[in-house]
């Protein structure tokens, strides 16, 4: 068995998408949308044939996101060495986002950052 996707509604669809095929090398698909509901949502696959649906649709509520919550916590993406962990943390920073930790080596052995997307959502950058 697998995971087949994971899904994350944004506020913000277009700049999601970009957010991830630029800085995580996603492809995506052309989108879908309903015209009856409003829903709109692209997929995007990444280089290991992982895929994340990133979803919108009007009047939806979006809640603050605190680190520490019940929910899921992080996307984690493998770059492949800790080089490119650090190359990407700084780029990241040094476009305007936050790094709420590291790079660093965890307790558990991992060599990882995390930062803060757009809307919010932690993303862990790991070997």
């Amino acid at each position: 068995m697998k995971i087949e996707h994971m899904a994350l509604y944004v506020t913000d669809l277009i700049r999601a998408r970009d957010f991830f095929v630029h800085y995580f090398g996603a492809s995506s698909n052309e989108g879908y949308h309903n015209e009856k509901t409003g829903f709109r949502s692209f997929f995007l696959t990444f280089e290991e044939g992982a895929r994340l649906e990133l979803m919108t649709r009007p009047a939806m509520e979006d809640l603050e996101k605190p680190l520490s919550r019940t929910g899921f916590a992080h996307i984690a993406f493998s770059v492949g060495s800790r080089q490119q962990v650090d190359a990407l943390t700084q780029r990241l920073q040094a476009d305007g986002f936050s790094v709420v930790s590291g790079p660093r080596t965890t307790g558990d052995g991992y060599y990882e950052s995390c930062i803060v997307d757009l809307e919010g959502n932690q993303i862990e950058i790991t070997v």
